[in-house]
C-alpha cells in the first residue's frame, strides 16, 4: 500500500468534509481499516485451515465449511470499507472538476474575469447535492452488510461446534470452528463501529439539510424585508413630491393654501338667535 497517496486522500476528505465528516473519517480509519489491516485480517488466515470435524471422509470438511461460511468475514469487510469510502472520493474528484474548469475559465477570459465559482470546495449547488448522496449511500451500504452479517451468521456470532449432515459427509458430524470467542469479538467491534458510523452520516445529512432550510428562510426574510423597505421608500418619494407639488400652489392673496388648514366654519343663524332672545325676555 502507498501509505503517501493515502494520505493525500485522507487530506482532500478531511478538507472538504464538516465536522461530523472528520470524525466519520477517523472512526473509519482507525477503528475499522487499522483494526482489519493490522488484526482482523490474521485472525481469518487460518479459518479454513482450522476447521476440523471428527471424520477423513475426503470432501465432507469442504462441504461444511463452505455451508457455514458462504462468505468470509474478511473478504466481507474488506468490500464494506471498499464501498464505504468510495463515495467520499467522489466529492474530491467533484471538487477538482470545480478547481479544472475555473482554471480553463480564467485561461480564456483573463485573470480579472468573472469567477464561476468563488470557493470551488464550497458544498453549493451540485457539490451540496454530491455530499448529501454519499453520505446516503454510505449509510445504506453499512446498513446492507450488516443484514448479510446477520443473515450468513445469526446475531453475529460463531458457535464453537456445528453439526454437518451435507453429503460426502457419511452421517451427523461435529466440526470445530477456530478461536470462535476471538471471532465473536472482533465482529461485534466491527458491527459496533459500522452502527455508529451509520449514525453518523444520518446526523451529517440531517445536519445539511437543516442548514440549507436557515440559510433559506433567513433569505427569505432578507428579501421581504428589502422590499418592505423598498416600498416604504417609494410611497415616501411620493409623499414628498405631493407636498412640494402642494407649496406650489398659493391663493390670489399670496398665502400658501393647504387642505389641512382648511376648517368648516358655521355661519350663525340670525333668525333662530333672534327667536331665542324673544323667549328669554
Amino acid at each position: 500500500m502507498n501509505w503517501g497517496v493515502f494520505e493525500g486522500l485522507l487530506s482532500g476528505v478531511n478538507k472538504y468534509s464538516t465536522a461530523f465528516g472528520r470524525i466519520w473519517l477517523s472512526l473509519v480509519f482507525i477503528f475499522r481499516v487499522l483494526v482489519y489491516v493490522v488484526a482482523a485480517e490474521r485472525v481469518w488466515s487460518d479459518d479454513h485451515k482450522d476447521f476440523d470435524c471428527n471424520t477423513r471422509q475426503p470432501g465432507c470438511s469442504n462441504v461444511c465449511f463452505d455451508h457455514f461460511f458462504p462468505v468470509s468475514h474478511i473478504r466481507l469487510w474488506a468490500l464494506q470499507l471498499i464501498l464505504v469510502t468510495c463515495p467520499s472520493l467522489l466529492v474530491i474528484m467533484h471538487v477538482a472538476y470545480r478547481e479544472a474548469r475555473e482554471q480553463k475559465h480564467r485561461e480564456a477570459a483573463g485573470e480579472n474575469c468573472h469567477r464561476l465559482y468563488p470557493n470551488p470546495g464550497k458544498k453549493r449547488g451540485g457539490l451540496w447535492w454530491t455530499y448529501l448522496l454519499s453520505l446516503v449511500f454510505k449509510a445504506a451500504v453499512d446498513v446492507v452488510f450488516l443484514y448479510i452479517f446477520h443473515r450468513f451468521y445469526k446475531n453475529y456470532t460463531l458457535p464453537g461446534v456445528v453439526k454437518c449432515e451435507i453429503p460426502p459427509c457419511p452421517n451427523i458430524v461435529d466440526c470445530f470452528i477456530s478461536r470462535p470467542t476471538e471471532k465473536n469479538i472482533f465482529t461485534l467491534f466491527m458491527v459496533v463501529t459500522a452502527c455508529l458510523c451509520i449514525l453518523l452520516s444520518v446526523v451529517e445529512a440531517c445536519y445539511l439539510v437543516g442548514k440549507r432550510c436557515q440559510e433559506s428562510l433567513l433569505s427569505r426574510s432578507k428579501r421581504k424585508r428589502r422590499e418592505t423597505r423598498q416600498f416604504r421608500s417609494i410611497v415616501h418619494n411620493k409623499d414628498c413630491s405631493l407636498s412640494h407639488s402642494e407649496q406650489d400652489s398659493f391663493e390670489p392673496g399670496g398665502q400658501v393654501f393647504h387642505a389641512a388648514d382648511c376648517k368648516l366654519v358655521m355661519a350663525p343663524n340670525t333668525a333662530s338667535s333672534q327667536i331665542g332672545e324673544d323667549v328669554l325676555s
